[in-house]
């Protein structure tokens, strides 16, 4: 990666890490949509575990107390088995097949949030599915957000609940993540070089971008998240 790509995704993610740490999901979304014209889409999603990490660890710093412990460590039991079949899965596709399936999942999450807003009824067995589906998204595409954000609408009325549930968990996830790249030595002298430079930047702006969440009521929390999920996974099948 050059100097000049490692500058405009640094100041991508700036600008779509803030939205995730404002509004829970979508950051991973809108930085593959746009540097995906530059880059291609399995090394921006390897790279994405450093920002997702850190919306998740300052989001759930600077907001403490708005996480159920109990609904949290029931997704997680079943996202976890999830995790590492989608890691395995991340090594057996090419990166325009990776693509594909990619622009596939986040338009049908999109869709579906898009044309049922507000709360949803579920059953247990449902909610069940979506975690250990979640883990499988998030271990293939390094992106779990519009289920996870589903399967919380679903159980939570407060939006700051819902989002800080929604960080715990993808902290954990992607801590997954590291391991099984570490593991397969998958994280290129480039990534880590954009990572160590990008980083820095990253976290002193999301340590502010946090508050705005709190700016945010609920009914625009719920809809803008659900159609910037939508057109993202739109414009990937347009590339």
């Amino acid at each position: 990666m050059t100097a000049e790509l490692i500058v405009l995704l640094t100041l991508v993610c700036v600008i779509t890490y803030s939205f995730e740490i404002i509004f829970g999901l979508a950051g991973t979304i809108m930085m593959v949509m746009v540097m995906s014209f530059f880059v291609d889409a399995q090394t921006l999603v390897i790279y994405s575990v450093l920002p997702q990490i850190l919306v998740a660890t300052i989001g759930l710093y600077r907001t403490p107390g708005h996480t159920d412990r109990k609904v949290l460590l029931n997704m997680l039991a079943f996202a976890a088995f999830g995790a590492v079949a989608g890691l395995m899965l991340f090594y057996y596709f090419s990166p325009d097949i990776f693509r594909f399936l990619l622009a596939g999942a986040i338009t049908i999450f999109g869709v579906y949030l898009v044309a049922a807003p507000g709360k949803l009824k579920m059953p247990p067995l449902v909610e069940k599915a979506l975690d250990t589906f979640s883990g499988v998204s998030q271990g293939l595409f390094g992106i779990s957000g519009p289920i996870v954000m589903t399967r919380l609408l679903a159980t939570f009325d407060n939006k700051t609940v819902i989002r800080n549930n929604a960080l715990a968990f993808f902290l954990v996830l992607n801590l997954v993540r590291v391991g099984g790249y570490g593991i397969n030595d998958t994280i290129s002298d480039d990534i880590f070089l954009a990572m160590l430079w990008s980083a820095p930047v990253l976290m002193v702006t999301l340590w502010f971008a946090n508050h705005l969440h709190f700016k945010v009521n609920e009914i625009w929390f719920r809809r803008v998240v659900a159609w910037v999920i939508l057109l993202g996974g739109v414009s990937l099948f347009l590339r």
